[in-house]
Order: structure tokens, then C-alpha cells, then sequence
């Protein structure tokens, strides 16, 4: 993936966990202001030409690469169904927080056939797009937990280890890692779902456990049925979310929105989101009940002031009673999820 410096992260509980105050072995530089403003749990290593504030640990390797090696990312592909499905638009006061790609290129960042949009105030993304295909779909193993901050953005907008590190939080990924894992691009899409952008804080019970259990129902579906899928995901963002580390803003509710082309050759756009609010009251984290509920496109709207444009008119909750629209469907299986 490319040349990089990097930086010791350990765990906080080995007796190699320690910063250094001088000179470092094997000719590296001294410690230097910048790398003291990580977290205590950081060991600094920095290569002979310029600090790079790259982490490894036991098990995890972060990194930053160069911009010019997300060249041929081709990203989300409006034009992947047989109807076109853009983006989700932003309304000004959204855009205006988004990150902009430091070449001047507009807010989206570009990865194997996936697309993300982060928001600047809340260092986390507004949305991310994919584009599934059962048809191609292959099996890349997780052979390593490495991480990757995007080079293409300030990294300032960008939440690293700094937020993850010594609590229940779990790196969520947004992108499910095998969603974009199909084609010829299959391991490079795989490696880049391992990127800050593409996750947000998540209890790790609800990371791994109900909203798994959705993500594996569309996987499974595409890839049995040789279906195409784009799925839209991202975390509601309320202004009285929990403060954390009086930095970090921790989101209690994620979305998602899923488009397939029916048998009918009908598209539907069905929506689903899932909180966490009861589990994140405290970082102390009593485990409790969270629940996911299949909603309206046009309640995700409401929710995210996201456009999403057709979708609303493809969504088959769209005519059913203002009461049932507004509670939603609890999800406990796939049984409960109308297409």
C-alpha cells in the first residue's frame, strides 16, 4: 500500500506501555510537541524525513498514504441498477460543514466502489454509499487490523485512535468490509473499508450483534440471488448527543438506507435504523436492550435533512397509515423486513 512512517500504539496495559522522553533507537528522532498531544497510551517512532503520526500496535497498523494512490478509486456508481440513484443531496447549512478534498475537488471521497462525505464539526461521515454485487462477489479474509487515516482531507477532520482507545467503543465500520469486496477489485476494496472515514463509534454489542445480523441478511440475499444492491449508510447527528473525552460527540442512532431492483423490475428503497441510546448513557455501558425498526425513507430524511430524491417514491412503507410511519417496524429477523 505504500511507503509510510509509523508510531507504537500499545494497549495501555503491557509493561511496554511507557512514552519516551529522549532520543529513540535505531536512529530515530527525538519526541516532539506535536506527539506528545496524543494519547497517553501512544509510543512514538518517526521515520528520518518528517513525522508521520502512524500507530502500530499488537494489532493494529495505522497508516497514511500518499493522495496520488487514490487516483483510480472509481467510487459509488449512481448508474449501477437499472435506474440511476445519486447520491443523497446535502441542503446548504450541510454542505457548508462537509470536508473538502484538499485539491479543491468537491467533498466526496472516493474509494473501490464505494463513496463517503464527512462531516467537519463532528470529524465523523454525514453518509457513505455502496455498490454490491452478488454476481462477483468473492472472499477476501481479514488477514490484519490495520487503519487508515485519508490523506485526501485534513486529518483534523478525521476521528483516529484518540477516540477508540481503552473503552467499549468499537471502530464501527459503516461499509460493511465485504460489501465492496467484488470484481477485479476486490482485495483493494476490501483494504479500503479499513479507513477512519468509513467508521463511526459504536457500543461494540451493537456493532456486533443486531445490526450485523441486517447487514448479513442484504449480503446474503445479493449473493444468493446475483442481485445488485446500494446501500446508503450513516449516523443520525442530534445536537444533544454525548459528549465524550470533551471532544467527541458520540451518535446514539445509525441508518440505512437499501436499493435493489425488485423481480418485477420495480426499485425498492426500503430504510432501517437502529439505536443505541441506552447503551451509551454512560461509557460505563450497562448492557440493555437496543433495537433496530424498519422506518420510511422520508422518516431517515427528517432525521438526517439528507435528500434523497426518487428513493421516497420507491419505498414500500410510503402509503401505509401516519401512526405506523411514524413509530416504524420493529426488526427482529428477516422476516420482519418488507421489501
Amino acid at each position: 500500500m505504500g511507503e509510510y512512517a509509523s508510531v507504537l500504539l500499545t494497549n495501555g496495559t503491557s509493561s511496554d506501555t511507557r512514552s519516551h522522553e529522549g532520543p529513540l533507537k535505531d536512529g530515530h528522532k527525538e519526541v516532539t510537541d506535536e506527539q506528545r498531544k496524543l494519547p497517553n497510551e501512544l509510543q512514538y517512532r518517526t521515520g528520518d524525513n518528517k513525522f508521520a503520526p502512524n500507530i502500530i500496535s499488537e494489532k493494529t497498523e495505522i497508516i497514511e498514504l500518499e493522495a496520488s494512490q487514490y487516483n483510480n478509486r472509481d467510487g459509488y456508481n449512481p448508474n449501477f441498477l437499472r435506474e440511476t440513484v445519486q447520491l443523497p443531496n446535502l441542503p446548504p447549512n450541510l454542505a457548508e460543514n462537509c470536508a473538502f478534498l484538499k485539491d479543491g475537488n468537491g467533498y466526496e471521497l472516493k474509494y473501490n466502489h464505494f463513496s463517503i462525505v464527512m462531516s467537519k464539526s463532528r470529524r465523523l461521515s454525514f453518509f457513505t454509499a455502496v455498490n454490491i454485487d452478488g454476481n462477483q462477489s468473492r472472499s477476501v479474509d481479514r488477514i490484519n487490523d490495520r487503519w487508515y487515516f485519508d490523506p485526501r482531507i485534513d486529518r483534523k477532520y478525521q476521528s483516529g485512535p484518540e477516540l477508540y482507545s481503552n473503552n467499549d467503543l468499537d471502530r464501527g465500520h459503516l461499509i460493511r468490509r465485504l460489501d465492496p469486496v467484488w470484481g477485479q477489485l476486490a482485495e483493494e476494496a476490501n483494504e479500503d473499508t479499513f479507513h477512519f472515514t468509513n467508521c463511526s463509534p459504536q457500543h461494540k454489542n451493537l456493532n456486533q450483534i443486531t445490526w450485523l445480523e441486517l447487514e448479513d441478511y442484504i449480503l446474503k440475499n445479493a449473493d444468493r440471488f446475483d442481485l445488485k444492491v446500494s446501500v446508503f449508510t450513516g449516523p443520525v447527528f442530534r445536537e444533544d448527543d454525548m459528549l465524550y473525552r470533551d471532544e467527541f460527540q458520540i451518535p446514539a442512532e445509525f441508518w440505512k438506507v437499501v436499493v435493489i431492483v425488485k423481480d418485477d423490475n420495480e426499485l425498492s428503497a426500503t430504510a432501517y435504523l437502529q439505536t443505541q441510546k441506552n447503551l451509551i448513557e454512560d461509557l460505563k455501558f450497562a448492557y440493555g436492550e437496543y433495537k433496530t425498526y424498519q422506518i420510511p425513507v422520508v422518516k431517515i430524511e427528517a432525521l438526517t435533512k439528507l435528500d434523497f430524491g426518487i428513493l421516497r417514491f420507491h419505498d414500500p412503507l410510503a402509503n401505509i397509515k401516519e401512526a405506523f410511519r411514524t413509530v416504524g417496524r420493529i426488526i427482529r429477523g428477516p422476516s420482519d423486513i418488507t421489501i
